[in-house]
């Protein structure tokens, strides 16, 4: 399981437990607030809770009724080989219910946490019932070549018995005479009916590249090796280089294809293996500080105890070597590429993050934003290392995430709303953009993977709340002069009114910034009926959220805050009073269409 797993505590009377399993397995304890004392993260609503964990990939192991988990995530399930593990523990402690995720590790941990309690793991996955074993979720660090046969395999040994062991005995299991062969190689090997191939991953494969260097060159070259050495791919632990190589697209997409880490070394960790090298090279040393980079790598990966199997190769613009240690590569030395994730989380409520933000949330290392917005958060930050900045440091925010990251870090650089729309996005690529001499980042922060994922900006959210007030043409401005001249704004209101846009006003006022808004106003009034429509939406998506309507000849900015959106309605948009309350709109345009029809007609 790539994420930790988070016991999910919904009453005090199961809270001994709770704790006792979070103690044994070093996780978090969540529990209901109001009901469970001294959880390390408290939620309001536990199927909100569960079902924004398993959005976030987490694994959770949920003491409290199955009922409560199953209605939680039941309509999120899609594709059980990628959904995380969920158990249920009855509050006593007397069974443990690996409810989803089997194959992915929640049988493993319903079994572990069955042995902690002294209780039943009600385990009813057939493979793992009759015989302790999932064929497609062997042990760490061998790969199953051919998972599409597993379930035919898998009744093929329950209806025609045990099957036979072909080389190392991996599952403990005493072999049979069944139709299916169990076959472990370290070679390529193209399975027969009713066979299953398991590669050891005891391989470590070494890249060096010139800059720029072709992906497909760089697979040639690998694949080329590992048939030559008789290596088969799904033997591959890991690809790893050198440091400076981080960002070399060729590298990483290679790691990509073969569905395999990629980890960097420092010139000077390479360095220490230059006595076991097969070919050093002082112009190697003399460029990058290492006598070898494929071989120094695969080497460092691999271990002490390993050797090379195969030295280095090479093309115009690549390098290759492989080293071998006796028994499969599960922990990685070396580090990762670093991963910088900018995260838009939407106004506030959970509701409304998307799954892949809670991903990426839960996958990250550290989390890094103005304090308010990770406390919006709430559980799924929990534990997390954190690094809070004020407002005014959007810099000093932007390049420590970076930093971080080159470091090889995981880092969550959150924003509330959309990330690319007034937030940190555009300031990370501008600091990556940056030369050295214009306080740009680190050469270790410039190759670290970006990653940004959408969220619900506040002009969404309270377009949403009004109705469909962006239902026509519209554009945003922001009436912050801090970073945007104060003539560059006023040039954009008056174009924004001559064009007839609905208009998203965000940073409308601050404490020292009145004038503006008014400014704004009055700007559209030249160009607009005094009853256009404004609608006022203040702390959406939160407890306090506040939403009212205003004619635009009536708005008041002594009632507008930092926190509040103002959306201003086109010449065309209208506030209808209906059933449920007011609902601004803009037209599309549809009634001319249907008129223009019907006259045709």
């Amino acid at each position: 399981m790539a994420v930790t797993p988070v016991v999910v505590c919904v009453s005090q009377s199961g809270a001994e437990v709770g704790r006792q399993i979070a103690e044994a397995l070093d996780v978090p304890l969540h529990g209901r607030a109001e009901r469970v004392e001294n959880a390390d993260s408290y939620f309001a609503n536990a199927l909100d809770h569960v079902r924004d964990l398993f959005a976030s990939g987490t694994p959770v192991i949920g003491v409290c009724a199955s009922g409560i988990l199953i209605r939680a995530v039941a309509p999120m399930l899609v594709d059980k080989t990628t959904e995380p593990p969920v158990l249920s523990v009855s509050d006593d402690g007397g069974v443990v219910i690996p409810l989803l995720g089997g194959h992915r590790g929640a049988n493993r941990l319903a079994a572990r946490i069955a042995e902690l309690l002294n209780a039943k793991a009600a385990i009813t996955t057939a493979g793992d019932v009759a015989l302790g074993i999932a064929l497609d979720a062997p042990p760490p660090g061998w790969r199953l070549a051919n998972p599409q046969d597993a379930k035919g395999a898998m009744a093929s040994i329950l209806s025609d018995g045990a099957p036979k062991i072909e080389g190392e005995n991996i599952w403990d299991i005493k072999p049979g005479q069944g139709p299916v062969t169990l076959i472990t190689s370290e070679a390529p090997r193209k399975p027969a009916a009713g066979e299953m191939i398991y590669h050891p991953q005891r391989f470590a494969l070494g890249l060096g590249c010139a800059r720029g260097c072709s992906s497909e060159e760089m697979w040639d070259l690998v694949i080329g090796c590992l048939a030559e050495a008789g290596i088969a791919p799904q033997a591959v632990a890991a690809v790893t280089s050198l440091d400076l190589k981080a960002d070399e697209a060729a590298m990483i997409e290679t790691a990509k294809r073969l569905g395999v880490p990629f980890r960097i070394f420092s010139a000077d960790e390479l360095e220490r293996e230059a006595g076991r090298l097969a070919s050093p090279s002082e112009v190697v040393f003399s460029e990058v500080g290492c006598h070898g980079v494929a071989e120094g790598a695969a080497l460092a990966l691999a271990g002490p105890e390993a050797a090379l199997v195969l030295p280095k190769q090479k093309t115009a613009n690549a390098t290759c070597a492989v080293a071998r240690t006796d028994k499969p590569i599960v922990d990685m030395a070396g580090r990762a590429r670093g991963r910088l994730s900018v995260i838009g989380i939407g106004p506030g409520q959970s509701g409304w993050r998307t799954p892949e933000a809670s991903r990426l949330v839960a996958e990250a290392d550290e989390l890094v934003g103005y304090g308010l917005y990770i406390d919006l958060l709430g559980p799924l930050a929990s534990g997390k290392p954190r690094s809070d900045f004020p407002l005014g440091g959007e810099e000093d925010r932007c390049r420590y995430a970076l930093e971080r990251a080159g470091e090889g870090r995981n880092v969550a650089l959150i924003c509330s709303g959309d990330a690319g729309i007034y937030a940190m996005a555009a300031l990370v690529f501008e600091l990556l953009d940056r030369s050295h001499d214009e306080k740009g980042v680190s050469e270790a922060a410039r190759r670290v993977e970006v990653v940004c994922t959408p969220g619900v900006s506040a002009l969404q959210g309270a377009a949403a709340r009004a109705g469909a007030p962006l239902g026509h043409d519209f554009c945003a401005i922001s009436l912050s002069d801090l970073l945007t001249p104060r003539e560059d704004i006023v040039k954009r209101l008056h174009a924004a009114a001559a064009g007839d846009f609905v208009i998203a006003f965000y940073n409308p006022v601050s404490r020292r910034r009145r004038t503006l808004l008014a400014e704004a106003r009055d700007i559209l009034l030249q160009h607009r009926p005094d009853d256009t429509p404004v609608m006022l939406a203040s702390s959406l998506g939160r407890p306090d959220e506040h939403v009212r309507y205003r004619a635009l000849s009536e708005l008041d900015v002594d009632e507008v805050d930092m926190l509040t959106v103002v959306l201003v309605g086109s010449s065309n948009s209208k506030l209808a009073q209906l059933g449920d309350g007011p609902r601004m709109y803009t037209p599309r345009g549809y009634a001319r269409k249907i008129d223009g029809d019907l006259a045709v007609g």
